[in-house]
């Protein structure tokens, strides 16, 4: 069961008003600083593209990760 805290049951119940994707639409981000194929690429492939990122945007140095 993935609605532990049952939000979602809440929100369909409508106990939570503006719940995305219940009431409140997705709102697909329009200028992402990056993106995973997680349908095409295995969870190793997509943590290594998000390390490179933050190595490549300064967030992180290069073997700190």
């Amino acid at each position: 069961k993935r609605d532990v805290k049952g939000l979602y049951a809440k929100a369909r119940a409508g106990i939570i008003k503006g719940f995305t994707g219940i009431d409140d639409p997705y709102e697909a981000p329009t200028d992402a600083e990056i993106v995973l194929d997680t349908v095409n690429n295995d969870v190793e492939a997509c943590a290594d593209q998000v390390l490179h990122y933050l190595i490549k945007a300064g967030y992180l140095k290069d073997g700190e990760a």
